[in-house]
């Protein structure tokens, strides 16, 4: 106890000491980096190892996906769809067998699912409202007019990636903004949904990375009500919060496979790329061919060499043949005995 304190005061000055307080800076920290560490070890759950399995043989059931899926739940269907697009096996087919008429949330980018197939969930799930269409060369501003038809809840449009789809989101721009049946209005604020007579009525957000000033500069005057590319920011934009749809580096079906290994769709990547080195090219020879010119450029460099050795090696032989053959010295001999009589003569 210190000098000159009472049994309480002394018993708070020890609390204060220990900062037992939960939400003191010197312990969020702390706290923070445990749950993230509890949240590392927590093990994935039957379904999502189930989903992992499945998704790795995907391929092999997709002729009977249909008839499999269709007592699946929705949030398994979405899932499926999710590792369908990873391991670019995403497309009509696949994608209208799997649909479900409570799915918020589509994600299309970089698949080959075309204005058909958009076409027809747009029709089936009436209740989507965020859609990523980047980098799908097969769809059209036509799939984009039906799915702002059909699906009046639209908040988040994500758009561009590729040539193809650039020019989509380019042309897309005056299907998207809205037209008025009345135009005697004083501001777009005081608008009612019924007001407005075609368009995307409800959309509020438009990811498009690359797009250009001019398009920027139409959509402010035109449209202000859609705001292009939102930054995250702590205050929202204009007091409205910023939905994670919205930001382009975030993938909208991440939600749906954060459980399952990534392996899962990491095997088909690797899979075509060893596919394409395989497989010549016109102008490009065959590795048979490869081996067998190579083959005989070393035996042609080499057959020098092979002469040189096979000339010592008979050297060799005869050599050793004089040394150890009795018909061999005897030759050997008379043949001096001869040159010495010839030199006598």
């Amino acid at each position: 106890m210190e000098k000159g304190k009472s049994a309480p005061q002394a018993v708070e000055i020890s609390l204060k000491k220990l900062d037992l307080n939960p939400k003191s800076p010197r312990l969020i920290p702390y706290l923070h980096s445990s749950k993230l560490r509890f949240e590392k070890k927590k093990p994935p759950s039957l379904v999502s190892l189930c989903l992992g399995v499945v998704g790795r043989h995907l391929e092999d059931i997709i002729e009977d996906l249909s008839e499999i899926a269709v007592n699946f739940p929705a949030d398994i269907k979405i899932a499926l769809a999710a590792i369908a697009r990873r391991r670019k096996l995403l497309s009509d087919d696949v994608l209208m067998s799997l649909a479900d008429s409570s799915w918020e949330i589509l994600d299309l980018s970089g698949s080959d699912v075309s204005d058909f197939g958009l076409t027809k969930v747009a029709k089936l799930c009436c209740s989507l409202r965020a859609v990523d269409i980047s980098q799908c060369k097969n769809i059209t501003a036509n799939g984009v007019s039906e799915l702002v038809q059909h699906c009046h809840s639209l908040e988040t449009l994500r758009c561009g990636g590729c040539p193809s789809s650039e020019s989509t989101a380019r042309r897309c721009l005056g299907i998207l903004k809205p037209k008025l049946n009345d135009v005697e209005g004083d501001s777009w604020e005081e608008l009612d949904t019924m007001e407005i007579g075609h368009g995307a009525q409800s959309l509020r957000w438009l990811v498009w990375p690359k797009i250009d000033e001019d398009s920027i500069e139409m959509m402010s005057a035109e449209c202000p009500r859609i705001i292009v590319n939102p930054k995250p920011s702590l205050f929202g934009f204009k007091g409205t919060e910023v939905p994670r749809n919205a930001f382009p580096d975030v993938a909208l079906d991440d939600l749906f496979v954060k459980d399952i290994d990534p392996k899962t769709w990491s095997i088909s990547r690797s899979t075509p790329k060893a596919i394409s080195q395989s497989l010549p090219s016109a102008n490009e020879l065959s590795i048979a061919e490869k081996f067998r010119l190579a083959f005989v450029e070393r035996d042609t460099r080499l057959a020098p060499k092979r002469a040189k050795n096979a000339r010592q090696h008979q050297r060799r032989l005869e050599r050793e043949w004089v040394t150890t053959s009795t018909q061999a010295k005897a030759l050997a001999l008379a043949s001096r005995a001869t040159k010495s009589l010839h030199s006598r003569n």
